[in-house]
């Protein structure tokens, strides 16, 4: 079985890609099981900085690296918070802090689409000149108010049009179907199963 390091310790995250590479015969193993400390993510787009993750955690562990950034970006925003999604409030991280900001921002505004999005990049190793590129996108809206206690961070205030139901809403497989993670995932595995991985 082939290893690739996963430049996250998200044990949600860590969960989901190794279910879904275990039919490659692929082994993820988290990060922090190998000691690579989490790298910076200086830029302002998701495939830099997830590019950025998966140099990072290749250059150190000698393994090939696969790495995501996602977030959520809302139209009447310009986009924000897009990659400072986890950090909206500030520090300390906290999504009840991050949700009531967008609440506040988004204030007397009827333009409420929204959008997350997931870019996932895999390098072979450290200084890979042709990284695999994948993303996806799940398009929806930012509701006035929080709606279920499922998934987390913004969840509870997007409203996905096919469901009718907020992120925070659907079942684990529901939102398989549709996420802006699983649908990179799913571009991203089709891609190594064109290079025979």
């Amino acid at each position: 079985m082939k290893r690739i390091v996963l430049a996250s310790n998200n044990a949600g995250k860590v969960r989901e890609f190794q279910r879904l590479f275990a039919p490659l015969e692929i082994e993820i193993v988290p990060q922090g099981e190998l000691g690579v400390p989490e790298a910076e993510e200086p830029y302002f787009t998701f495939i830099e900085n997830a590019l950025t993750k998966a140099r990072h955690a290749a250059r150190i562990t000698g393994l090939p690296a696969l790495a995501d950034d996602s977030g959520i970006c809302v139209a009447a925003l310009g986009g924000a918070p897009g990659v400072f999604s986890a950090r909206f409030a500030g520090e300390p991280k906290s999504d009840a802090r991050n949700n009531e900001k967008l609440l506040t921002e988004l204030a007397g505004q009827e333009d409420r689409r929204a959008w997350y999005y997931a870019a996932l990049v895999l390098v072979r190793h450290a200084d890979d000149p042709q990284p695999l590129i994948a993303d996806g996108t799940c398009h929806g809206y930012v509701l006035e108010a929080a709606h279920g206690d499922g998934g987390f961070g913004y969840d509870p205030l997007f409203l996905i049009p096919h469901y009718n139901r907020t992120a925070a809403q659907l079942t684990s497989e529901e939102k398989g179907l549709i996420s802006h993670r699983g649908k990179a995932l799913a571009a991203l595995i089709a891609k190594l199963r064109e290079e025979g991985l």
